[in-house]
């Protein structure tokens, strides 16, 4: 069995708790805090009869690894990945075109988190990326999230490029970031349909099996003189102006 995670930070144990009460073994908060955030996180852990101790900052930093917990960390069950028989289902049960953000070569867990933030905030279906060589579903990554790790599905695959094929065969239409001549402006681009946004890393870019199977390469214009913007602000541009055609 897995090693339980210590997951912190108000937003993320909330989302938790009220999601997926049934992982939580445990919660710890902070003796000297009191504000009303922190206490509606106990009052729904103490409706799922959890314990609650409280105890002092130092344990909390401990528990949290000396990271920002905001007063609160939750002992919790691994999380579980999602895989490639749960997106074929998913893909089955939608009533809606899909919308998908697919991430490639993202180690940074904070990006990861940022990502999955933004993502959740415009409706996206599920984020993909690879199961090696990437960010996983840690809990600074949660953190960063701010809640939306514990609603929005991760899908991690063995095989990226054969996964956007099987996107591609089930009319998924799958859209590359890039900064290569061929690129067309991202305004210029229709994504109101069933759709895949592909982004690569800053640098780096999307690895070369990846962009062969986007059916389509766009970039996002830049006017003043950074070469590259990081990629969860460039993810958060893209997704957003999807949202906006797929709105109106």
């Amino acid at each position: 069995m897995a090693k339980p995670e210590n997951i912190y930070g108000l937003h993320t144990v909330h989302a938790l708790l009220t999601h997926h009460p049934e992982h939580v073994l445990e919660l710890f908060v902070l003796n000297s805090r009191e504000d009303e955030r922190l206490q509606a996180i106990i009052q729904l852990a103490k409706q799922f009869g959890l314990a609650v101790q409280a105890v002092s900052r130092e344990k909390l930093d401990q528990m949290a690894a000396n990271s920002q917990h905001q007063g609160v960390v939750a002992r919790a069950r691994s999380h579980t990945p999602l895989n490639e028989n749960d997106l074929a289902q998913l893909l089955k049960s939608l009533k809606e075109p899909a919308f998908l953000l697919v991430l490639d070569n993202i180690t940074d867990p904070h990006n990861l988190g940022a990502c999955l933030r933004t993502a959740e905030a415009v409706g996206v279906h599920a984020v993909i990326a690879p199961r090696d060589k990437s960010a996983a579903l840690t809990p600074v990554a949660r953190k960063t999230a701010s809640g939306a790790a514990e609603v929005l599905p991760f899908i991690q695959v063995t095989n990226l490029a054969r996964t956007l094929k099987q996107l591609a065969d089930e009319g998924v239409w799958c859209v590359g970031t890039t900064l290569t001549p061929e690129a067309k402006s991202i305004y210029d681009v229709d994504l109101k349909g069933s759709l895949a946004i592909v982004m690569g890393a800053e640098g780096a870019g999307m690895r070369r099996l990846t962009k062969e199977h986007c059916d389509t390469l766009t970039y996002i214009p830049m006017q003043g003189s950074v070469q590259s913007l990081n990629v969860s602000v460039a993810t958060g541009i893209a997704l957003y102006e999807a949202f906006r055609q797929r709105r109106g």
